[in-house]
């Protein structure tokens, strides 16, 4: 079996993380790192994983506890790998860096959509970015991968193939996207506790989201982005806008360039963020609109899933040279 070590454990993320390894045929958690959480039992923070991670505890951060790892998955606040990079690349096996500190691809980027400098700018050209149905052949050679956001994995989907092939402008467009609260990650505050979201819908980061950045350096269109929080735990569905160059069946390009690819179903069904929940699945359409030449295309994904953990070992897998689907689900759990 090969060691994992999970930096951000504690949180959903990590959890998840943590839930994924369990069920992996070839992996195993050596060490789950939770600052917070050092000396508790895991099953204290994810009591969900007490049977599978029966006796384990987070631990401290010390560097020294990585030795003897085959993977480190990170799932930290931005600017924490940046900080721990010398340490985290030292043992030189595969990193996937789920933060947004190597996922762009300038320091000045970095800087003007996350407000500070980049503390590693020589180290940016070293990471590639971790989406695998787009860049497969490029993460299964590297051993430094980012992982996307997951609004961006979402939008990115459906925008990629229809700018590639030319259907839709590329200035213009724009991305409607819902998460559930879990996005939020762990940490209680006053905007995502029960009495302010239950009932509730509301949007946020209004023009400047960090995560524009990304979508437009994946799609190469000009994206105006804006994010909403609803009552939910998990999911992400992103509706999409964009101007047509001319009648098309954006629909039939997308089920060609997803065509083979076993966590991508496109569909003339409209996605739904249940059916994407607990897996790595992501469900896509698309439909062109005469009257007004616009296509709307939409996506949904599990934000824990496909938008975070599961992008993250479907990462490594390829790292590793393993099965892309090991311990990874194409398959939702409804209701």
């Amino acid at each position: 079996m090969l060691r994992v070590s999970i930096l951000g454990a504690s949180g959903y993320v990590g959890g998840e993380l943590m839930r994924l390894v369990a069920a992996h045929p070839e992996l195993e958690v050596a060490m789950a790192f939770g600052a917070s959480a050092a000396g508790k039992p895991v099953a204290a923070l994810h009591p969900h994983l007490a049977l599978a991670y029966t006796g384990m505890q987070f631990v401290a951060w010390d560097a020294a506890l990585l030795e003897g790892s085959d993977l480190i998955l990170a799932a930290l606040p931005h600017g924490e790998t940046q900080r721990l990079a010398d340490d985290l690349l030292a043992p030189g096996v595969p990193l996937v860096d789920l933060g947004a500190d190597f996922r762009l691809d300038s320091a000045a980027e970095y800087e003007r959509w996350y407000g500070e400098p980049h503390a590693r700018p020589e180290l940016i050209a070293s990471f590639t970015y971790g989406l695998p149905e787009f860049f497969r052949d490029e993460i299964s050679q590297s051993k430094r991968v980012a992982a996307p956001g997951c609004y961006p994995t979402a939008a990115n989907l459906v925008l990629r193939p229809l700018i590639q092939a030319g259907v839709i402008e590329t200035h213009g467009i724009v991305v409607d996207a819902a998460s559930g609260v879990s996005g939020a990650g762990r940490g209680a505050n006053a905007a995502t506790h029960y009495c302010a979201i239950e009932g509730n819908m509301r949007a946020y980061g209004l023009l400047n989201h960090r995560h524009t950045a990304e979508m437009e350096m994946v799609s190469g269109g000009q994206v105006l982005f804006t994010p909403h929080l609803v009552p939910m735990s998990r999911g992400i569905l992103a509706t999409c806008y964009a101007k047509a160059t001319g009648p098309c069946d954006p629909l039939a390009i997308l089920a060609e360039a997803y065509a083979g690819e076993r966590f991508v179903q496109v569909g003339q069904a409209l996605p739904e963020t249940k059916w994407a929940t607990g897996s790595n699945a992501a469900f896509l359409t698309a439909r062109f609109d005469e009257r007004t030449r616009t296509v709307v295309a939409i996506a949904a994904i599990d934000n824990l899933g496909k938008g975070a953990a599961g992008q993250m070992l479907q990462c490594a897998n390829l790292m590793l040279g393993l099965d892309e689907g090991a311990g990874l689900s194409n398959t939702g759990i409804y209701p």
